[in-house]
């Protein structure tokens, strides 16, 4: 019953649904040959109704959220996991973003079943940059980029300074900056410091990883050598 527990930790329905999709013939290999569920094949062999079998556990996928979803399994609202194929909510082990964007940020998000990665990646001894494009609601100072980079900037409400983090200017009302931390609300909070006011934020980079243009609202399974980028090194964004 290999394959029976296979597609039922995949979300494809519990055990017995799994065994009634083999009873019926709807579980064949690439030639629409029916496979039974004592048979041993290759999980890339499978087919459900004809369509390749999800990847297995160690998936990584990268989504482009949109706004006005928030990063949770239950919200009043809408919620990333209405972007992905019902089934992935019942994979088993489960399929988790990778860190949090706010509803209100746009942009780049990880999902992964694999907990030793996910923790990999969100631990601060990881120092993995995340870019973020802010567009802001009055003109830039021109002190920002020194207090941000200066490692002394203390959010309300925090007894830690940030850590370093850098900014280039692209116009007088946006910026791109850099940060490897990822308090509450951190982008925001830096430039509420300085007395301005983030109006849009989207995350198009994490670690060497970059969104590229994937579409608002779509997402993909990465292969080995996009999730190696993550863990790449990347200079600061420049000043």
């Amino acid at each position: 019953m290999r394959l029976v527990r296979l597609i039922a930790n995949l979300g494809y329905g519990n055990r017995k649904d799994v065994a009634w999709m083999f009873r019926e013939g709807r579980i064949t290999d690439p030639d629409g040959e029916v496979l039974y569920a004592d048979d041993k094949v290759e999980h890339a062999q499978i087919r459900i109704d004809g369509e390749p079998l999800d990847p297995p556990t160690g998936l990584v996928l990268m989504m482009n959220k949109p706004l006005g979803v928030t990063c949770s399994r239950k919200d009043l609202g809408r919620v990333v996991y209405d972007l992905l194929p019902p089934r992935y909510r019942a994979r088993s082990p489960a399929l988790s973003t990778v860190g949090r964007l706010d509803r209100d940020t746009s942009g780049l998000l990880l999902f992964t079943d694999d907990g030793a990665l996910l923790h990999r990646i969100i631990s601060p001894r990881a120092d993995i940059g995340k870019v973020y494009e802010a567009t802001l609601a009055r003109d830039l100072s021109g002190d920002e980029q020194a207090l941000f980079a200066s490692g002394t900037l203390m959010l309300e409400s925090e007894t830690t300074p940030l850590l370093p983090a850098s900014l280039e200017v692209l116009s007088s009302r946006q910026a791109r900056l850099r940060i490897t931390e990822g308090r509450y609300h951190q982008v925001r909070r830096m430039f509420a410091a300085t007395g301005n006011h983030v109006e849009a934020l989207h995350r198009s980079a994490v670690g060497g990883l970059e969104l590229g243009e994937l579409a608002a609202g779509t997402w993909r399974p990465l292969d080995a050598s996009e999730i190696a980028q993550i863990f790449e090194s990347t200079e600061p964004v420049r000043t």
